[in-house]
């Protein structure tokens, strides 16, 4: 039996999720394998203090990814992301170093100022039809001007012992079993409201068996993540952060009117248009909710770092970017989801962090990142049957 380029674009296209968990699952197995070290008592990469920095690293990444796949899914592009979360970043940084603010002062004005930026980023895309590409070029050179002369090109730190929390605390063992329970739940409610939705509409469903399959899968792998970090300190607070956004973020997209808008505009926009969808408005709060999550990742960041940096979220737009097409996302628009997007940063970050304990040199790193990036987009077009 051959196995023909029609098979490879139908496994690919039904089945995306799974290849990405099986190329995860090979680059943990490699890392793994060059990390052992029999005197240090096994591999270093596959330690739950490993996974759990892993994880932490990832989480930004996947704050900005997050919102990153309803931009571009919608037919947009932000490449302003890592500049605008280090402004944001410095703005926290400042308001808690230096002028003392109560987190809840600070938390509310980087949340509204994140808000607003991506609004006016958005106002300008969809209302006065300046490209995307273009606004958010040059807004990430004025943010990141806007963070130099905040913060004066130095670092200005120590951040308050209430804001570290943010990036450094962890949970309770307890709460996080009752976080992967709760986690489960959901995805168990919106796999057979799906299900029940497609018997609805008449649309093709897997079989009872196989989609109880599924659910008891992701039930293992959610159990082995919360008792791999509990076996170290308990789940990271930023990777509880990542993992809300995750649920409510599906939801938009999956169960709401406006994400099946957002949908509808990347794959058709005149369509959309003309079926009576205010295309200008959904374009713009997409580019309000990227604004949000650049204000998340710029407080986890400063929250990390205990600091507020000139040099914080560069190159933040190009892993958020990445991660997304990574994941399934298509360039085209129109498709992509968030759990997706998320799992290409847990690949962008497992490759950050396996060639870091391995020594490998920062320019090999980044040659790396571009060739699997470039083999993401190749997939995509495969899997859609859009090769020449």
């Amino acid at each position: 039996m051959t196995f023909t380029r029609k098979d490879l674009r139908n496994f690919l296209s039904a089945n995306k999720i799974v290849a990405l968990l099986g190329v995860i699952a090979v680059i943990w197995a490699f890392f793994g394998y060059m990390t052992y070290d029999a005197d240090l008592g096994g591999s270093q990469f596959l330690t739950a203090r490993n996974f759990s920095n892993l994880l932490r690293q990832m989480a930004i990444t996947g704050m900005l990814a997050s919102a990153m796949v309803f931009v571009i899914v919608a037919g947009e592009i932000d490449l302003s992301v890592g500049s605008l979360l280090g402004m944001l970043g410095g703005i926290a940084a400042v308001l808690d170093v230096v002028y003392h603010w109560p987190l809840a002062g600070t938390i509310a004005v980087v949340v509204l100022l994140g808000i607003t930026v991506g609004l006016f980023v958005g106002w300008l895309t969809a209302y006065q039809g300046i490209p995307s590409f273009i606004v958010t070029l040059g807004g990430m050179l004025v943010f990141r001007g806007a963070v130099l002369g905040l913060t004066g090109g130095i670092t200005v730190a120590p951040a308050s012992e209430e804001l570290k929390v943010i990036g450094q605390g962890y949970l309770p063992g307890s709460f996080g079993n009752i976080l992967a329970v709760a986690l489960f739940a959901l995805l168990a409610v919106m796999a057979f409201r799906t299900r029940a939705g497609r018997i609805k509409h008449a649309l093709p469903v897997s079989s009872m068996p196989i989609e109880i399959a599924r659910l008891a899968a992701v039930g293992l792998v959610i159990l082995g993540f919360i008792l791999t970090l509990n076996s170290y300190q308990g789940v990271p607070v930023p990777v509880l952060i990542l993992l809300v956004i995750l649920g409510v973020f599906t939801i938009v997209g999956n169960q709401t009117v406006f994400g099946r808008r957002i949908y509808a505009v990347g794959s058709n926009l005149e369509a959309t248009r003309l079926s009576g969808v205010d295309v200008n408005l959904v374009k713009m709060l997409v580019f309000g909710l990227m604004g949000l999550m650049c204000a998340f990742a710029g407080l986890t960041t400063t929250a990390r770092l205990a600091a507020g940096t000139p040099s914080a979220g560069t190159g933040g737009e190009l892993d958020a970017i990445a991660s997304c097409f990574i994941g399934g996302t298509s360039m085209r628009g129109g498709i992509g989801s968030v759990i997706g997007a998320l799992v290409g940063a847990i690949i962008m970050a497992s490759l950050d962090n396996g060639m870091s304990m391995l020594g490998v040199e920062t320019f090999w790193q980044q040659i790396v990142k571009g060739v699997i990036l470039v083999l993401a987009v190749w997939m995509d077009i495969v899997s859609s049957g859009n090769t020449r």
